[in-house]
């Protein structure tokens, strides 16, 4: 995560270079706008411990995944405006933590988390550097859930494979940006989001674990303003 951080803040650099000597028009009322790029989003686990019969303080952990995502957007007003993020499932691996630690990679699972956001945009619509703050709400859809044979020889040793379903949830997600206009129509935007989201892991054993993923997105992309009207 910290070299993207680092590569988008280099290019954040020289697309402000490029935007003080640009003629500017960034969104503004009745706009709609397209834009598409990468997203990382590294969960900051806080697990729960695996209910009984398994071994005491036999927590998780994930991975983080890098994927493309695509955002549309629309002005509501020349400062407050409103973006659906969509884009390709994140595949994060699982791992085993506290008291199972060290113990390789225990599966899989993949999220789709379609958000949407109401944004506030500073300063003016033809400012050529506009910084925004955004509240949203996600939808964590949990897919393809697949146990790996450490997951089996954890929790049903000499029994069938191990699987597990993780529990779709609505979360709120907040979020600050920044969007460089490159001229007229073309834009760099680079944003970071935090997602508060608790589930319930359930295992084909019957046993449950909560966990929180409360997720950091950092992304950046490129995007284009449309005239429809």
């Amino acid at each position: 995560m910290k070299e993207t951080l680092n590569c988008a803040l280099k290019l954040v650099a020289v697309s402000a270079l490029l935007a003080v000597a640009s003629s500017a028009s960034a969104q503004s009322a009745g706009q709609f706008t397209l834009k598409a790029g990468l997203n990382q989003i590294t969960p900051k686990i806080e697990s729960g411990n695996l209910s009984a019969p398994a071994l005491p303080g036999t927590k998780a952990d994930v991975g983080p995944d890098t994927e493309p995502v695509f955002v549309i957007g629309y002005g509501v007003t020349d400062n407050i405006s409103l973006e659906l993020d969509l884009g390709l499932p994140y595949k994060h691996p699982l791992y085993g933590a506290g008291a199972v630690a060290g113990t390789g990679q225990l599966g899989t699972a993949k999220v789709l988390p379609p958000t949407l956001f109401a944004q506030y945009r500073f300063f003016n619509p033809d400012a050529p550097i506009r910084p925004y703050l955004g509240v949203g709400v996600t939808y964590a859809y949990f897919r393809d859930a697949t146990g790996s044979g450490q997951l089996t020889a954890l929790l049903n040793t000499g029994g069938p494979a191990t699987t597990f379903e993780i529990k779709n949830k609505v979360a709120a997600t907040f979020q600050a940006g920044v969007v460089l206009a490159l001229n007229k129509r073309w834009y760099l935007d680079l944003a970071v989001a935090k997602t508060y989201l608790k589930t319930t892991v359930t295992f084909s054993t019957n046993q449950t674990q909560s966990v929180k993923f409360d997720p950091v997105a950092v992304g950046l992309g490129v995007g284009y303003r449309l005239d429809l009207f």
